[in-house]
């Protein structure tokens, strides 16, 4: 297998790119934490940009939902965002001050589902903007990311109680623990083999939970790799952004880790996403969007 990665710039400003997903559209959205835009790239790299209507959102995690609409958390401005692909926005406000919404997915109900770092608690919108908030058991868990899984409910990392998170649609709360102390969860995705992926920032790992909660470990070769962000891939495989690394990192349901350097030094590498036509794709802080093609 051949890997190739390119590069392209955000328009010439500081944009600080952070989430990025596949659109129904066939281009790929992307946050601009920093520009407070929503971007689109289309697979020969022309982009466009949307400002955000809210100054300093904080644009940070973007998902397409089922009928193509863009929804994303607004960290920073403490509310939900939704824009259709011709670039018109709502926002929804969060009924609880400086919640810090973070991860967004869309629920196997059709609502979109989020965290909220700062309050302990996992929320839950309607398409018509209705929201609901469960409060979780340890209010300083930092839940992070994310995303549905294999059984139905919604799984999701605990970055400040090195747990996995898991909550039904009516509000059911497990949480089991993660054998590395202090690991640091981020990133989450169903994987390819029915179980749940995630990456350990701070344990250097990436762990793999079957929906019981039994958990393995696998060590990334680069130390200090900081790994953020996971999504499955095509052939089996899960692939995985290194911020400290400066790599994209692929692994195996077995457990066998590739790492490929980034052409950018301290590009910074965040949220990754897989293209219509299975390139990985991935936003840099550096003000990038870049493009892993697998030949």
């Amino acid at each position: 297998m051949r890997i190739m990665i390119h590069e392209y710039a955000v328009n010439g400003y500081d944009s600080g790119p952070y989430g990025i997903t596949a659109g129904k559209d066939g281009t790929m959205w992307f946050t601009e934490q920093k520009g407070n835009r929503i971007g689109r790239i289309h697979a020969e790299g022309e982009i466009r940009s949307f400002p955000v209507p809210t100054a300093n959102a904080g644009v940070m995690s973007i998902v397409s939902d089922r009928t193509g609409d863009l929804w994303f958390t607004e960290y920073r401005a403490n509310k939900i965002g939704r824009m259709s692909m011709d670039g018109h926005f709502t926002e929804y406000d969060l009924p609880v001050a400086d919640s810090a919404p973070f991860g967004i997915t869309e629920g196997p109900d059709g609502a979109m589902w989020f965290t909220e770092m700062n309050t302990g608690r996992i929320g839950s919108i309607t398409k018509s903007g209705e929201i609901t908030e469960f409060e979780l058991p340890h209010p300083k868990a930092s839940p992070s990311f994310i995303t549905p899984g294999p059984d139905g409910a919604l799984w999701f990392t605990q970055n400040q109680n090195n747990t996995i998170g898991r909550i039904t649609a009516g509000g059911e709360v497990k949480e089991y623990s993660i054998p590395t102390p202090n690991s640091g969860p981020v990133g989450i995705t169903a994987g390819p083999d029915g179980a749940l992926w995630f990456v350990q920032i701070m344990g250097n790992k990436i762990g793999r939970m079957t929906s019981l909660g039994e958990v393995s470990e696998f060590v990334i070769p680069t130390p200090n790799a900081r790994p953020h962000a996971i999504i499955c891939g095509k052939n089996g495989d899960l692939w995985f952004t290194e911020w400290g690394g400066n790599q994209i990192g692929r692994i195996t349901t077995e457990g066998v880790i590739t790492e490929y350097a980034i052409p950018a030094k301290n590009a910074e590498p965040h949220g990754i996403a897989m293209g219509p036509n299975g390139d990985i794709w991935f936003a840099e802080e550096c003000n990038q969007i870049g493009r892993l093609t697998l030949n």
